[in-house]
């Protein structure tokens, strides 16, 4: 994903910044086609991994950086830079500044040299465009085309303490993930969040809600018992992808017990998942956020799965 916020941003902060992408790959590779790194004069963000492969790879993009050019490289990981992998890896590397940063579009396509656009370039614009498709990343015919990020999990995070604090720092570096991070005040958030976190102070948390989508997932830890169960109560009325609180079997319990006298049936109850994360890693903040995130990694998973805390 071509994540033009992002770039948008180190450029402005930095100067201009050379953007590294996977373009195609045979046999083995450190990353798939698509995995990007930023790299301007003093420093880099992301990877392409590879260890050997990323070092090369920064130092040609730092030559770049003076002549505002741009390269295709392919190179063979075995032989070339004694790595154990058996593939070969195509690079494009093309330097931006304020000036030269893509206009946002669903695909973001350039050629990799001077070429004009071919057919099949514009066949699979015009598709994709009309039948609203999402082609992925690919290196076609001299030319790199990669979709726009945009998040497609939208997570609310209740609650900037410990716990929240873990699971940000953990979920942020996360594509196509965007987290609304909501407590009562500034002060409860530190100084720097990351670009796809959106802090939401409000007096009383419970009241944004009504802002969530009806898709979004949540996770509810804040330092109040009154407030999760406030906010448990109107996520029901709401209605939400999946939810979390974190807690223990007996607090789960006596929630349950308050929902139902609230009016709520006990098959909607069942649809929090109380606790949340992974009770065989303890109950650390960092170790609750590991358990989160590893269930919201699997395929098909949701935000919401199992720790007591």
């Amino acid at each position: 994903m071509f994540d033009l916020s992002q770039l948008a941003q180190t450029v402005t902060q930095n100067g201009p910044t050379a953007r590294v992408v996977i373009a195609a790959h045979q046999g083995s590779s450190p990353r798939e086609v698509g995995a990007a790194m930023l790299v301007w004069a003093t420093g880099q963000s992301g990877t392409i991994g590879g260890g050997a492969l990323e070092h090369q790879a920064t130092e040609q993009a730092r030559a770049l950086l003076r002549s505002h050019g741009k390269s295709l490289t392919h190179t063979a990981l075995g032989p070339k830079l004694g790595q154990c992998c058996g593939g070969a890896v195509t690079l494009f590397t093309e330097v931006f500044t304020l000036e030269t940063l893509p206009e946002p579009a669903p695909l973001i396509a350039r050629p990799t040299s001077d070429q004009p656009m071919p057919l099949a370039v514009k066949r699979l614009l015009s598709t994709a465009r009309n039948q609203g498709m999402r082609p992925g990343p690919q290196l076609l015919q001299g030319w790199m085309i990669e979709p726009l990020s945009a998040p497609q999990r939208h997570l609310w995070i209740w609650g900037a303490g410990h716990v929240g604090r873990a699971l940000v720092h953990t979920l942020a570096p996360l594509p196509d993930l965007h987290i609304t991070w909501i407590d009562t005040a500034p002060d409860r958030f530190p100084d720097a969040i990351p670009d796809n976190i959106t802090a939401l102070p409000a007096p009383n948390p419970a009241n944004a809600v009504a802002l969530a989508p009806h898709h979004a997932e949540h996770l509810i830890l804040t330092y109040s018992h009154a407030l999760d169960l406030d906010l448990c109560h109107r996520l029901l009325l709401h209605g939400f992808q999946s939810c979390g609180l974190i807690g223990s079997a007996t607090k789960w319990a006596r929630f349950q017990s308050r929902l139902k006298a609230l009016g709520h049936a006990p098959h909607s109850i069942a649809k929090i998942t109380c606790p949340i994360g992974d009770p065989s890693l303890g109950k650390h903040p960092q170790a609750i956020a590991i358990g989160v995130a590893t269930h919201l990694l699997r395929p098909g998973a949701k935000a919401a799965q199992s720790l007591t805390a």
